[in-house]
C-alpha cells in the first residue's frame, strides 16, 4: 500500500530514477489478450490451408497404408511422426506470430526498456516476513480478484456459445465428415473469438488501472521533492555562497579599472559612478565603475589614492547608478552635465599642465 504522505506527483528525474531501475507499468493482461486475439484470427485464416494440408496428408498416408501388405509399428510410428511435424510446421508461424506480437506490445508498453536491476538478487525477497506480507497485500488480492473475473468471462462465453449450439450438435450425426469438421471449426473460432473481445475489453481496464497503480507508488514527499530541488538545481545555501563569491570577483574586477577613470561622480557617499572618456575612440563617456554604499565609499577611496578627480553632484550620480550599465556608454539624457564636467578637467589638467611647463 503507498505511503499516505506521498501526495506529490513524481517528477520527471524521479520517472528517469525510476526507469533506471526497472520499476515501469506495463499490462501483462494487454499482451496475453491482444496476443490471444491475434493467434485466434491468425489461425481462422490460415484454417482453409491447414485443413487442406492436412486432408492431402492424412489421404497420402492412408494409400500408404493401403498399399502396404502389413503395417507394422515402426512404421505406423513413422506416421504419426510425420504428421505431427506437419501439424508443428503449419501451427509454427502463428506460434511465432504471437510470439512477436507480445514482444511488441510489451516493447511498446515499456519503450522497449532492458535493465538489468530487476535480475539482481536481492535478500530482502528471500525473507518469509516479505513474502507473506506479499501474499496478503492489497496487489495479491487485486490479482486474485483479476482471475476470478477472466474465470467467470471465459466460462459465461462458453457456456452461452455451447448453450446455442446444443441444437445444431444434434444434426452433426447426418452431416458428412467434412461439414462437421467446419462446423467445428467455425464454433471454436466462435467462442474463442468471444472469449478474447471481452478479454481485451478487460485488458484495457487492466492497463488503465495498472497506469493508476503507478502513480500511486512513485508519488513523492514534500521532503523529498524539497531534496529533489536541491539536487538538481543545488542547495540554496551553496548557491548564495557562490553568488557572494562571483560578486565579490566582479567587484575586485571593477575597482581594479577605476585608477582609469576620468572622474568618479558622488552622492555623496552613497553612490560613486566613475567614468572614462577618451576622444576619438568612445562615442560617449564609459561606465568603468559604480556602487552604492560601502562599494561607493571604495570606489572613493580608489580614486583619491590615484588622483582621479572627484566631483558631487547628487542628482547625477543617482541617475547615472541607476540608468547606466557598468562597460557600456552612458545613456545620452546625461550627456550635456557629464561633457560640462569632463570638460573643466580637462582645463584643469591644461592648466596645471601650463603651469608645470
Amino acid at each position: 500500500m503507498a505511503d499516505s504522505s506521498k501526495t506529490e506527483r513524481a517528477t520527471e528525474k524521479k520517472r528517469r530514477d525510476e526507469r533506471k531501475k526497472g520499476n515501469i507499468f506495463h499490462s501483462r493482461d494487454v499482451v496475453n489478450a491482444f496476443g490471444f486475439a491475434l493467434m485466434v484470427f491468425a489461425l481462422r485464416l490460415a484454417a482453409p490451408l491447414i485443413l487442406s494440408y492436412s486432408k492431402n496428408m492424412m489421404t497420402s498416408r492412408l494409400l500408404m497404408l493401403r498399399g502396404a501388405d502389413s503395417l507394422s509399428v515402426t512404421s505406423a510410428g513413422n506416421i504419426i511422426k510425420d504428421l505431427f511435424i506437419s501439424f508443428l510446421l503449419l501451427v509454427a508461424p502463428v506460434g511465432l506470430l504471437a510470439a512477436a506480437c507480445a514482444v511488441i506490445l510489451t516493447g511498446v508498453q515499456t519503450r522497449f526498456l532492458f535493465s538489468m536491476a530487476k535480475l539482481k538478487p536481492q535478500l530482502a525477497r528471500l525473507n518469509p516476513a516479505n513474502g507473506f506480507k506479499r501474499l496478503f497485500s492489497l496487489r495479491s488480492a487485486v490479482e486474485l480478484l483479476k482471475a476470478l473475473i477472466k474465470v467467470t468471462i471465459i466460462g459465461s462465453v462458453v457456456y452461452s456459445n455451447l448453450k446455442e449450439l446444443l441444437t445444431d450438435v444434434a444434426k452433426t450425426p447426418t452431416m458428412a465428415l467434412t461439414d462437421v469438421i467446419g462446423f467445428l471449426a467455425r464454433s471454436v473460432y466462435d467462442i474463442a473469438m468471444g472469449i478474447a473481445i471481452y478479454i481485451a475489453l478487460f485488458a484495457i481496464a487492466d492497463y488503465l488501472y495498472q497506469w493508476w497503480e503507478y502513480e500511486r507508488e512513485i508519488r513523492m514527499t514534500k521532503q523529498e521533492l524539497k531534496e529533489e530541488l536541491k539536487q538538481t538545481e543545488g542547495d540554496p545555501q551553496i548557491k548564495a555562497r557562490i553568488r557572494d563569491v562571483q560578486r565579490k570577483m566582479a567587484a575586485m574586477r571593477m575597482m581594479r579599472r577605476v585608477p582609469d577613470a576620468d572622474v568618479v561622480i558622488r552622492n555623496p557617499t552613497h553612490y560613486a559612478v566613475a567614468l572614462k572618456y577618451t576622444p576619438g575612440e568612445d562615442d560617449a563617456p564609459i561606465v568603468v565603475a559604480k556602487g552604492q554604499d560601502y562599494t561607493a565609499l571604495k570606489i572613493i577611496e580608489v580614486a583619491k589614492k590615484h588622483d582621479i578627480h572627484i566631483t558631487e553632484n547628487k542628482p547625477l550620480a543617482r541617475g547615472l547608478y541607476e540608468g547606466a550599465e557598468i562597460g557600456m556608454p552612458i545613456p545620452e539624457e546625461f550627456y550635456k552635465p557629464v561633457a560640462d564636467i569632463l570638460a573643466y578637467i580637462y582645463r584643469l589638467r591644461k592648466s596645471k599642465n601650463s603651469r608645470t611647463g
